[in-house]
């Protein structure tokens, strides 16, 4: 009789390792999801300082909601990283499609407010198709990038990405949703440069937006709101009556970071934040009051965060097996970068106020599920990096 110990099946010389080194299980890159974690949890805090006087009954109102969303998002970013990104390719127009439709509606049914219409309303819960068509647009222009490859992409296959591109940023625009339709432009620039694109191509898009917006101006479709928002970034000194509201929430939350020194004035016991007057500091300026209760070595750890996580998305971007799993990362590398400038910058009064959130910062549940979902496809991506 043969011994038990001679009756075990070889394991591959992996000792009790049954499962393959290429296995995607094996292979999740934790260090783009611990400044996820880290950011998420950080947000959640920040959030609470800065509404619990909001709601008099219930000073947790925003933070639950926002632990919701975060749970929610944790769930949608396990299922997508689950989920082949391959099998994806032949899927993406599908999914791009179902974004355009969404704009469309959103456009003809959805709710209207401060002159735009950005978001369905569902009771206590909003959906704002703009933050899901970021991730289809990556998938779609990757997966048509992605068919040819070429040393350097050519004309023809230029315009083709920019009609993909073109068509949801145009519905964006007309919401009027200047954000977020930058941030699409963003994330597109990024593919296309990765994708071999010529500088003169890259100029064109410049042009033509720059084009797009002022049609868009001329034609009565942006509103007067947010012309304002530009004419207060170009005045954040004016006095002006109209300006007020726009020139004074910029110029506490520049103070509110200035104030912080390098330790902050401690959880809770920030007057600007605490005191009524950065009215939608939750979300645009989320990052003041991070600055202001933990000064700037608060903030530095917070901006080092997003440097880490970048820093891990564009090397899963190089060590990719194929061009779309490549373009996909580059893609989620210039919107999640976008947005980080973008948002900080609108704080520190170096770029107009646009409301584009910072990512798992910033209050609001469409914005976070959808980067959970760009952060699912890049470990996806990392996963399969192998196979």
């Amino acid at each position: 009789m043969a011994l038990p110990i001679l009756q075990r099946k070889p394991d591959g010389g992996l000792g009790n390792i049954r499962s393959s080194p290429g296995q995607p299980s094996r292979n999740i890159d934790w260090l783009i999801l611990a400044p996820v974690a880290l950011l998420g949890i950080i947000g959640a805090f920040a959030i609470y300082s800065a509404t619990f006087w909001k709601v008099d009954d219930d000073p947790y109102w925003y933070t639950l909601r926002q632990v919701l969303f975060l749970i929610v998002a944790v769930v949608v970013m396990i299922a997508v990283m689950s989920f082949d990104y391959t099998l994806l390719r032949e899927r993406a127009f599908f999914l791009y499609g179902c974004a355009v439709v969404a704009l469309v509606l959103v456009l003809a049914a959805g709710a209207l407010r401060g002159g735009a219409r950005l978001s369905f309303d569902f009771g206590p819960v909003s959906f704002q198709p703009a933050e899901f068509a970021k991730p289809a647009v990556v998938l779609a222009l990757a997966s048509y990038l992605s068919e040819v490859r070429e040393e350097s992409l050519s004309y023809s296959r230029f315009i083709g990405g920019l009609v993909v591109v073109g068509i949801p940023t145009i519905l964006i625009i007309v919401q009027p949703d200047l954000g977020s339709a930058f941030v699409m432009i963003v994330g597109a620039l990024t593919i296309l440069l990765m994708a071999g694109a010529k500088l003169r191509y890259l100029a064109l898009i410049a042009f033509l937006t720059v084009i797009t917006v002022a049609a868009a101006v001329v034609a009565g479709i942006v509103d007067r709101y947010q012309l304002r928002r530009i004419e207060a970034f170009l005045n954040q000194n004016s006095t002006e009556d109209g300006l007020k509201d726009l020139v004074l929430q910029v110029r506490f939350a520049k103070r509110a970071v200035a104030t912080g020194g390098w330790w902050g004035k401690g959880y809770l016991d920030a007057p600007l934040t605490t005191g009524k007057f950065i009215p939608v500091q939750q979300s645009d300026f989320i990052f003041s009051a991070i600055a202001e209760q933990f000064g700037m070595i608060g903030g530095g750890i917070v901006l080092a965060l997003f440097g880490l996580l970048l820093f891990r998305i564009w090397r899963v971007a190089h060590l990719s097996k194929d061009a779309f799993g490549s373009y996909i990362c580059a893609g989620v590398f210039g919107i999640v970068m976008w947005h980080v400038f973008q948002n900080i910058g609108m704080t520190m009064g170096i770029m107009p106020v646009t409301g584009v959130p910072l990512p798992f910062l910033s209050y609001g549940g469409s914005s976070l599920v959808a980067f959970a979902i760009l952060v699912g496809l890049v470990e996806s991506v990392h996963m399969r990096r192998m196979r």
